[in-house]
C-alpha cells in the first residue's frame, strides 16, 4: 500500500515521553507505527499499534512490515523504549544486567538495523535514539551505572552510524534528557530530583518532544546528542 505522509515508529510508545512522541508526530502530519508490550489497537488511520517486546527481533519485523504495508515507507525511527535501572553497581544482579540491555541495546539493534535497510532503499531517512545525560554527567546521588553502560553504548553508535550512513541519506541522531516528570516517577521525589539539575526544575514530557521534533526538522544535522537536561551536563553546580 503507498500513502504520501511520512511515517515514524516510536517504541515504548503506550505512555510517558513515547505518547508524547506520538501526539507531537501526528500533529506534523505523520501516520505513526507506535509499539511497547501492551500497547492497545488503534482506531485512527493515521496512527497503527504494534504490541509485543521490542528485544525480540520478529517483534522488530513486525513493527517494519506493519510500516510498509499500511503506510508503504519509513521516514522515522525514534527508538524510546528504555529501562532505567538505578542502584549502587555491586547491588545489581544478572537479571538487573540482562533486562536492561535486552531492551535499551536489543531493542535498538533489532529495529535500527532493519529500519535503517529500507531508509537506505529510499535515499533518506532519520533514527533517533533517546539516551540520557548521565551518560556525560554522573550524579553522586544518583547511582545509574547500567543506564550509562547500556545508554552510553547508544551515545556512541549514534555517531559511528551517522558517518556510516551520511552518503544513504540516513542522518542518525539523540537526545539526551535529565530527569523527566513521567507516570513512573514518584511525586513524592520530585522535590529532591529537582535540585539535581541547575534549571531548578524537572524536565517536562514536551521538552523531549520539542527536541525530537527539532532534530527531525533540522536536516543538516547528523550525529549529534542533544541534551535536554536543564543544564546538568555543564558540569558540577
Amino acid at each position: 500500500m503507498s500513502d504520501t505522509r511520512k511515517v515514524v515508529v516510536v517504541t515504548g510508545a503506550s505512555q510517558g515521553i513515547g505518547a508524547g512522541l506520538v501526539a507531537g508526530f501526528r500533529r506534523l502530519g505523520y501516520a505513526v507505527v507506535a509499539n511497547s508490550r501492551n500497547i492497545k489497537p488503534s482506531g485512527q488511520d493515521d496512527v497503527a499499534t504494534v504490541a509485543g517486546d521490542i528485544s525480540q527481533r520478529e517483534v522488530a519485523q513486525a513493527i517494519v512490515a506493519t510500516a510498509i504495508d499500511r503506510y508503504g515507507r519509513i521516514d522515522t525511527v525514534v527508538n524510546n523504549a528504555g529501562v532505567f535501572i538505578g542502584k549502587p553497581f555491586l547491588e545489581y544482579s544478572q537479571e538487573d544486567f540482562e533486562r536492561a540491555f535486552a531492551t535499551n541495546v536489543s531493542g535498538f539493534f533489532h529495529l535500527t538495523q532493519l529500519a535503517i535497510g529500507r531508509m537506505v532503499e529510499q535515499g533518506t531517512g532519520h533514527v533517533v535514539q533517546i539516551t540520557t545525560t548521565l551518560v556525560d554527567q554522573a550524579i553522586a546521588q544518583v547511582p545509574a551505572a547500567m543506564a550509562a553502560l547500556s545508554k552510553g553504548g547508544l551515545d556512541a553508535v549514534t555517531r559511528s552510524l551517522a558517518v556510516e550512513f551520511a552518503k544513504s541519506g540516513v542522518r542518525v541522531n539523540a537526545v539526551a534528557p535529565g530527569i523527566v516528570k513521567t507516570p513512573m516517577l514518584p511525586p513524592e521525589a520530585y522535590g529532591f530530583l529537582e535540585t539535581l539539575q541547575p534549571l531548578g526544575r524537572l524536565g517536562e514530557i514536551r521538552d523531549v518532544v520539542e527536541a525530537v521534533l527539532y532534530l527531525e526538522t533540522a536536516r543538516h544535522v547528523t550525529g549529534v546528542t542533544l541534551n535536554v537536561d536543564g543544564g546538568q551536563v555543564a558540569g558540577r553546580w
